[in-house]
């Protein structure tokens, strides 16, 4: 997945293939402690090659392992992304036209197109803010323990309806003193 400038140039007519499976867990779980594993990715696509940009439409599928945010069992989340990254070959040649198109925009760094960086990245974005398993969906119960409980906000608002108003036992003195002023 990594490819020199003066070789892309020879795909300039043809256009790159690519149908790989690659192997990044380990890479992955140091980028974030909360990856637990990440199966094998399915990378396919094709490049675009030009005389001042290459262009990948790739499509990426493989499963991430993530903790279940409530139970900590460990959950895989299926990923499949479809993206277009485009490496720019000559950074002269950016115009307002690629901005238009929904692209991402890379600049070579030296002498190669490297697409295993915005692969990892592509991962890290697509990890969801909070996964549960399947038992902790079918659960009705959140967790609980000694004076505290997790509640749903449907539950809180409940719960503030039903609770009488607590007065500050400093301020209790004080709780009448307007009524006695209108009198």
């Amino acid at each position: 997945m990594k490819w020199s400038t003066v070789q892309l140039q020879k795909y300039r007519d043809k256009g790159i293939a690519i149908d790989e499976h690659i192997h990044i867990a380990n890479e992955m779980k140091a980028l974030n402690p909360e990856i637990l594993d990440v199966s094998p990715l399915h990378v396919k696509g094709r490049g675009d090659v030009s005389a001042d940009s290459v262009s990948f439409h790739l499509t990426i599928e493989g499963t991430l392992v993530l903790p279940c945010s409530r139970t900590l069992v460990d959950v895989n989340v299926p990923v499949h992304v479809e993206t277009r990254e485009t490496f720019l070959l000559k950074t002269s040649m950016f115009d307002e036209d690629m901005i238009d198109r929904q692209e991402e925009l890379h600049e070579v760094k030296g002498e190669t197109v490297d697409l295993l960086p915005i692969i990892r990245e592509i991962l890290l974005l697509e990890i969801p803010m909070q996964v549960f398993s399947e038992e902790a969906k079918r659960s009705d119960s959140l967790p609980s323990g000694q004076d505290w409980e997790v509640m749903t906000e449907e539950e809180r608002e409940t719960a503030l309806e039903e609770e009488e108003p607590k007065v500050d036992p400093r301020l209790a003195g004080l709780a009448g003193l307007f009524n006695k002023d209108n009198e």
